[in-house]
């Protein structure tokens, strides 16, 4: 137990100072809203980690006919800095493409080194590659039922067990890693198996953001806040463009003109597609509020949030609220000025999102 808290002190005594020395890791933020998109064939990120699939139990709690069902769950391995006893850090997958938060969680390869760590990625069930009924994962109830935090937590437990036994290395103490969602699942994995992992970082993780406990407003009123901080007339422009657009919804071309403000790639079918392109912008652009150019959720410059506010703010009054909000949200989907036009309909999942509405709305991983 001794060796085990001076292990515990010294990697959080080399978190600390990662944090000062270092450019901190992007994690996720804390909701997604995703429409029945279809999974992008986008290109993979280059990261230092060799995939790997492990024959997972469809269900770790019942013994229904389907329970021992398998499924192939994803994880990523890095053992370039690791030796047979030496410790394992795992990060504890949340809501999408585990390659996508390897690719961008660079803190735990900033700190393998030190503990000659070996470094594991777990990609959650039904995200990603991990879909235990392949394309018809999202088919109906009957299958979602499986997607819930209880059963990820178990998966992680069931694989890092099954790790160490193939590695012979039993003894390696384990410390799970995870932001966000993915923080809230390295924190109850600890407290639900601690003879797994012997501690846990999570990071951004609302283990309190749920009802009765927190005002369900919190994340919106943060949200909110990043724009009132960066110019107060920008949040008051976002804020009014709402009405803009319901008042176009009433009108007989409103769609028409919504689909030419917007630079639609084709006409809009929904005045709700445009309303949530641009919930989906300054949303994420909050939540990934760097003070760097990053390239998580898409790529952006240093602090995107307030680069979204000047454009705002340099329109002319006379311009409708609803054109300086599409310019601004241009920032967070056009960046790279590559886009000649916008899908607001029938866009792809290009993060592997898709089942996060119905764990948000079904499951104990509700942080809205």
């Amino acid at each position: 137990m001794a060796s085990s808290s001076s292990f515990l002190l010294l990697l959080f005594s080399v978190i600390s100072l990662t944090a000062i020395e270092s450019m901190p890791a992007y994690f996720p933020g804390a909701i997604y809203q995703s429409s029945p998109h279809k999974q992008a064939k986008t290109t993979k990120p280059k990261i230092p980690y060799k995939t790997h699939y492990f024959p997972q139990l469809l269900d770790h709690f019942t013994f229904q006919p389907k329970s021992s069902k398998t499924f192939y769950q994803k994880y990523l391995v890095n053992n370039q800095y690791w030796h047979k006893g030496a410790p394992i850090f795992v990060y504890t997958g949340n809501e999408g493409d585990i390659d996508w938060f390897a690719a961008n969680t660079g803190f735990m390869l900033d700190i393998a080194p030190k503990f000659h760590a070996l470094l594991v990625f777990i990609e959650h069930r039904f995200y990603g590659e991990s879909l235990p009924f392949g394309n018809k994962s999202y088919k109906s109830a009957r299958t979602l039922g499986y997607l819930n935090s209880q059963q990820a937590l178990a998966d992680y437990a069931v694989l890092i067990r099954s790790l160490k036994k193939n590695l012979s290395s039993e003894t390696s103490p384990v410390v799970v890693f995870g932001g966000s969602y993915g923080g809230m699942l390295a924190a109850w994995f600890r407290l639900k198996y601690p003879h797994i992992a012997i501690g846990a970082l999570a990071s951004s993780a609302p283990i309190l953001q749920f009802d009765g406990i927190t005002p369900w407003s919190s994340f919106y009123d943060a949200v909110s806040q990043d724009y009132k901080d960066a110019s107060l007339n920008c949040y008051e422009v976002i804020r009014g463009c709402w009405a803009e657009l319901d008042e176009l919804s009433t009108q007989k071309e409103g769609l028409a003109e919504v689909s030419r403000t917007f630079k639609t790639c084709k006409n809009l079918r929904s005045i709700y597609s445009a309303r949530d392109w641009l919930w989906s912008a300054f949303v994420y652009t909050a939540m990934v509020n760097y003070p760097m150019e990053a390239n998580f959720m898409m790529p952006l410059p240093a602090y995107p949030v307030e680069e979204m506010c000047k454009i705002i703010d340099g329109l002319s009054p006379e311009t409708t609220k609803l054109s300086r909000v599409f310019a601004a949200a241009s920032l967070y989907y056009n960046y790279s000025q590559t886009e000649k036009c916008f899908k607001l309909e029938d866009d792809t999942d290009a993060h592997g999102l898709h089942g996060w509405d119905w764990q948000v709305k079904n499951s104990s991983a509700n942080v809205q």
